[in-house]
């Protein structure tokens, strides 16, 4: 089937770039793990079960690898920049797959305006604080964007080499820490309290449980740089495994080493008393190891929400790219750069879109850590989990329409069918307690809430067209081949 396309510029990005261990540090950054540490689960722990978070990473993990089963098994057959659409293209449909197509741009194009609102107020307090330079925090959003545009614009492993250094930085200085905790056995020796039902139970679990469930986006971006990957077919399952499980893991053991550090029956009620819950791990760090490590952990903060920034812009321009491609956007943005083979134009966009939306919360004086970042990025990991709970419904009907793959009972059933229901259960509470999450009012988090559908809509409506106007190109969306 032949397929029409501009002539003039290349619609290939850059083959055999990425080797497991860079598209690993990609996700990792993407989950930005120093500053969910520092900065999400303080918080999570406050508003959830409290000692109990150490056990709810562990379920979440489980589910994840869950539905990392069917996700790698689809990943052996699709190849695809455009991962959750063009799965979920193959496996539902061109209707599903546009749905699902416009919600991954909404989401990661979200979640990295959000964290521009995170890196904005942390690096403008930091400034403050320590040289006494007092900045709007936007000024830093619009610095790291243009930093960021250059290296999205460029080749892609470029950005993976820097991602590498930072993320090795991030892990060592937690480890570290986890390791002056446990070597000292912190408030009350080593002990497992954190698993004890008692505290498993505690509190609000739910919440919890969602707040295990964000730290880990991210980790699924696997897939999108399937195209230039070092034989995709086996780097990604081994990326995606080694992603969840270094993720899982890291989180697990160093949330459960704050608990030690401070007492199971203890540490609630220390972060309640804290001004600012995100200044908990520089505690830690003076009482366990002492202030230069401090310093550096306050430097690495900002560094991984940079990290992240830099992974989600490139997550972001893969999908406009890979959507462009397939004619459900303008073509111009399914074309590569001719000489860093990029997806430019889907670079250029994101850029755009983030500085738009950037300055238009400045002008509105608004917070950029409590309504931009808790608001978008929110948002963005409720499209995310509805996009795995579609990819794994996708992967059942994929594996049932094609019993020649042999897939087995369960790559192709079991486990795709288990996460599919278990990430719908998280969705459910998820959008039952948006507005704990948020920290905004009912009204302003359904309303949030109720752009989800309204970006499906805008996806079918999308492909619908594309399927009047060009029935091949519809028929085949999201099976680009290497």
């Amino acid at each position: 089937m032949s397929v029409s396309l501009p002539v003039n510029n290349s619609t290939e990005l850059k083959r055999g770039a990425l080797g497991v261990g860079f598209i690993i540090f990609f996700v990792v950054s993407a989950a930005s793990p120093l500053s969910v540490i520092a900065g999400g689960f303080p918080i999570g722990i406050m508003l959830g079960n409290g000692a109990g978070t150490p056990a709810l990473l562990i379920l979440a993990l489980l589910v994840l690898l869950a539905f990392s089963v069917g996700y790698t098994t689809m990943s052996r057959h699709v190849t695809n920049a455009g991962g959750f659409y063009a799965f979920t293209a193959r496996g539902l449909g061109g209707l599903a797959g546009g749905a699902a197509g416009v919600l991954a741009m909404f989401a990661y194009n979200i979640l990295q305006v959000g964290l521009y609102g995170m890196f904005g107020g942390v690096v403008s307090g930091t400034m403050e604080s320590v040289f006494g330079l007092v900045l709007p925090w936007w000024t830093y959003s619009l610095m790291a964007m243009a930093s960021i545009a250059i290296l999205g614009y460029r080749k892609i492993d470029l950005s993976a080499r820097v991602l590498s250094v930072i993320v090795i930085a991030e892990y060592l200085a937690i480890l570290l820490l986890d390791f002056a905790i446990l070597r000292t056995g912190g408030d009350s020796g080593i002990n497992l309290d954190a698993f004890d039902r008692s505290h498993v139970l505690s509190g609000t679990p739910s919440i919890g449980l969602l707040f295990c469930f964000a730290a880990f986006i991210g980790f699924e971006a696997t897939t999108i740089y399937g195209e230039e990957a070092k034989n995709p077919q086996r780097t990604i399952p081994i990326a995606t495994y080694c992603s969840v499980l270094l993720i899982g893991g890291f989180y697990a053991l160093s949330v459960w080493s704050m608990v030690i550090g401070v007492g199971a029956d203890k540490i609630v009620a220390t972060l309640q008393a804290l001004q600012d819950p995100t200044t908990f791990i520089y505690g830690m760090s003076d009482h366990f190891v002492g202030p230069q490590l401090t310093q550096v952990i306050r430097v690495l903060f900002m560094v991984s929400i940079y990290a992240g920034l830099l992974a989600f812009h490139n997550a972001a321009a893969r999908y406009f790219y890979a959507i462009g491609r397939d004619g459900l956007l303008p073509s111009r943005l399914g074309t590569t750069h001719r000489v860093h083979q990029s997806p430019h134009m889907g670079s250029a966009l994101q850029s755009l879109i983030s500085a738009v939306v950037v300055l238009i919360f400045a002008a509105m004086d608004a917070d950029p850590i409590l309504q931009l970042f808790a608001w978008l990025s929110n948002l963005a990991t409720l499209c995310v989990i509805l996009l795995m709970a579609l990819t794994s419904a996708a992967v059942w009907v994929f594996a049932q329409r094609h019993p020649e793959l042999k897939l087995g009972i369960w790559r192709g059933r079991i486990f795709p069918g288990f996460s599919c229901l278990a990430l719908l259960a998280v969705l459910v509470i998820a959008v039952v307690h948006f507005d704990v999450l948020t920290g905004a009012s009912k009204a302003l988090s359904y309303g949030l809430c109720a752009i989800i559908p309204a970006a499906l809509l805008a996806g079918v409506f999308l492909a619908a067209r594309l399927r009047k106007t060009s029935p091949q190109r519809y028929l085949v969306l999201g099976s680009h081949k290497l």
